[in-house]
This record gives structure tokens, C-alpha cells and sequence, in this order.
């Protein structure tokens, strides 16, 4: 599988993220020509050999035309949507950008106190933004990335200039969509991280810490326009993921804990149903012997990392616990979807998981069994047994016609 790593050893911005990807070896015609898939005219991309500290990297630079500087200064999240979904993209493409755009609307409505319709983008609302953004996200589904990973990310120091005026690197909105992520200070001061490369980092990427065991095929430095004490540069690694875990995924989740022995025990069917309901990944119980020999429960949420402040407040909220426990865990996953399938008693649906193009498990929704078993009025076992079968027979079926015909010849 072949995954990119950012080495965001001197922060990132949208454009060091687009050059990055075109030192590492994106034809900028090729990138072009996707562009022009957006409809948008009036404006220029042009890239250029440049060194920082010695470091030789590609800088990218938009030059937008004076028309549209004056007729489109500002524009709404609603405005990019339009342009990005009426555009002639990929519709993965298409997602994620707008996936970068919302989350970005998101932080800066949060730190102005302000809705998300009433953002007006300044400095990541023009033109070259538009660009930074959509180019970065099919410029990686041009080179074939499927999985993005990204180190801790510098932040820089002192303070900023801005559309709103002096404000404290990080700049508010690079801070917010930063929370939950790895952050440090080194090297500079200035703004090292900006908000369109915090937005496109923090969306696109399924973890952040060191370099994932890769075989490394490409690297690319992309330079940013400042001229600072450490060289000014992103550097993207591309490569081949290890052949580890029988080329399953790893990424990132958060793990909350919290030991409780002071709750009614009626209250947790409540709390499963709700940290569900708010997006966890899982939540489970495990019975433990407390201080002064009292049985207690171990209440753990599994989330992603940048859910940890909703789900320990929530906990503090609405349980007896007087503080949790929190981590960063990797995890194992295949790829999954959910495929609808014909049943003796009906249409269900099914858990497919794959491992390198191969089905290895199917699974029935015990929802979709529950509701079959009422409406049929049949046991429900007997609606589980028929629902396995069809799992064992789909699955035989899907990997017979994924496997390659000169296969054992």
C-alpha cells in the first residue's frame, strides 16, 4: 500500500503541502490540467526550484489576476461549496476538499464566536487557498496515496499579522485545529503552521507521530516564503507501507479510562447509549477490585484523538468519577464497509471486511437480524443462523471472482 508521511519539522502550510507533493515527483501539468476541472479562471500556477539553509525544496506560488481580486475578495463556506460540488472532480476529491474547507470554517467560526454560515474567509478564502486545497487533495490521489500519516506538528512562536489584526502564533484557528494532535515549539519564530495547512493535515491524516516503518520511493521538500533559522521546508516521504499485520492498517485512536465504585449501576446502559450515540468508537466494562476491597467497574472510550476533551467532560459530567485517564493507542483495522445482501427472511445488512482486495470475515447487522425476527415472527436465532450462511456463501463468492484467473497455472 503506498502511504506519504509529512515531516512537519518547520510547520506546514498549503502551499509548502502542494510543492512538497510536486518535489516529490506530481507533474505540475498533470496537477494543472485537475485543476482546471474546477472552472476557475483568472489565475496562475507556476513552481520553481528554490534552497533553504541549503536544503534544495520547490516552492509554489498562485498568482491571482486583478479581476478577481476585486470582484471576490471574500467568500462564504457556502460559495467554495458550490464551486468545489458543481466542479468536474473526482467525487472522492470533491469530499475531501469540502471535508478541509468545513473544518476550517468550523475553527474560525469557533474563535469568533461567530456561526459557520456567517465565516468569511480572508486569508484562506481566495483564490490561492482554493488551490492549496484541492490541489493538495488530488494531488495525492494522482501520486496514489491511500493513507496519509503526519509528524507532530511546529507551531512556530511570537505573533502574526492578520486580516484581523496582531495575533499570537499559533494563530487561533491553526490552535483549534490543532487540538488533539502532537504540537511542539522549536526552531523559529513566526507562524510555522497556518490554518489551510492545519486544516488539510488534521483532515487527511490518520496519525501523527514518528515515520510509520515504510520503504521509502520518493521524497519531496516543499518551501514556504519565509526565510527562517532552521530550513524553511515540509518534507514528504512516499513509499510502500510495511508488511505488517498482514497489510492491515494502523492508526490512531484515543483510549479514556476511569474506575468507578460509588455509581448506580443503572446509569451505565444510559452512558453506553449516549458515548455512542457521540461518535466513539467503542466503550466497554470490565468488573475490578478497588482500594478498601470494594468492587468497582473500569468504564474505557475509545475515540479519536482529537474527541478526548467532549468525551472527558462528558464522563466528569455524567458519572461520579473525579478524573480520567487518557492515551494514544495505535490499532490494527482491515478496510470495512457495509454491503446490503438478500437473506432467506429478508435484506440485511453486512459488515465486509478485506485484507489486501480479500474478504476475510462478513458479519450481519444484529439490528437488522432483530428487526427481521419481529417482522417474520421467527426466532432470532434462527434469522442469525440464515444471515451466517449467506456470510459464508457471499464471502466464497466475492473472493472467487477477485482472484486472479491465471492464478495455479
Amino acid at each position: 500500500m503506498k502511504i506519504a508521511y509529512f515531516d512537519c519539522f518547520s510547520g506546514a502550510s498549503g502551499d509548502m503541502i502542494l510543492a512538497s507533493m510536486i518535489d516529490a515527483g506530481l507533474g505540475l501539468e498533470r496537477l494543472k490540467h485537475e485543476l482546471e476541472k474546477l472552472h476557475l479562471t483568472d489565475y496562475d500556477l507556476q513552481a520553481q526550484k528554490v534552497a533553504r539553509k541549503g536544503i534544495a525544496g520547490s516552492h509554489v506560488t498562485v498568482t491571482v489576476g486583478d479581476r478577481h481580486h476585486h470582484h471576490h475578495e471574500k467568500r462564504s463556506l457556502n460559495d467554495i461549496k458550490i464551486i468545489i460540488e458543481r466542479s468536474d472532480l473526482e467525487e472522492s476529491v470533491k469530499v475531501k476538499a469540502l471535508q478541509v474547507f468545513t473544518r476550517l470554517a468550523e475553527a474560525e467560526a469557533k474563535v469568533h464566536d461567530i456561526s459557520v454560515e456567517e465565516v468569511h474567509f480572508h486569508e484562506v478564502g481566495a483564490m490561492d487557498a482554493i488551490i492549496d486545497v484541492v490541489g493538495s487533495v488530488a494531488g495525492l490521489a494522482i501520486l496514489g496515496i491511500r493513507k496519509v500519516y503526519c509528524s507532530a506538528l511546529n507551531l512556530g512562536g511570537g505573533h502574526v499579522k492578520c486580516a484581523h489584526g496582531i495575533l499570537p502564533v499559533p494563530a487561533p484557528a491553526s490552535a483549534e485545529l490543532a487540538k488533539g494532535k502532537p504540537v511542539y515549539s522549536h526552531g523559529a519564530e513566526g507562524e510555522l503552521l497556518t490554518p489551510t495547512g492545519a486544516a488539510i493535515l488534521t483532515t487527511l491524516s490518520s496519525y501523527f507521530g514518528p515515520i510509520p516503518r515504510m520503504t521509502v520511493e520518493e521524497i519531496g521538500y516543499g518551501a514556504g516564503k519565509s526565510d527562517f533559522c532552521v530550513p524553511n521546508l515540509l518534507r514528504l516521504v512516499i513509499g510502500q507501507s510495511a508488511a505488517q499485520a498482514g497489510e492491515c492498517h494502523t492508526e490512531q485512536v484515543a483510549v479514556i479510562e476511569t474506575n468507578i465504585d460509588d455509581m448506580n449501576p443503572q446509569i451505565y446502559d444510559y452512558l453506553i447509549q449516549r458515548i455512542l450515540e457521540k461518535g466513539a468508537l467503542d466503550v466497554f466494562l470490565v468488573p475490578t477490585q478497588m482500594k478498601k476491597n470494594r468492587p468497582g467497574t473500569l468504564l474505557t472510550v475509545i475515540c479519536s484523538p482529537d474527541a478526548v476533551g467532549e468525551f472527558s467532560n462528558f464522563l466528569m459530567r455524567e458519572t461520579t468519577s473525579l478524573g480520567v485517564r487518557w492515551r494514544i493507542d495505535h490499532r490494527i483495522i482491515t478496510d470495512r464497509h457495509i454491503r446490503e445482501i438478500d437473506t432467506r427472511y429478508g435484506r440485511m445488512r453486512f459488515k465486509v471486511a478485506t485484507v489486501a482486495g480479500k474478504v476475510v470475515n462478513v458479519s450481519a447487522e444484529y439490528e437488522d437480524c432483530k428487526r427481521l425476527a419481529i417482522e417474520k415472527g421467527v426466532p432470532l436465532k434462527e434469522v442469525m443462523e440464515a444471515a451466517r450462511v449467506t456470510a459464508v456463501r457471499s464471502m466464497e463468492q466475492w473472493n472467487d471472482l477477485s482472484r486472479d484467473p491465471h492464478e495455479n497455472q
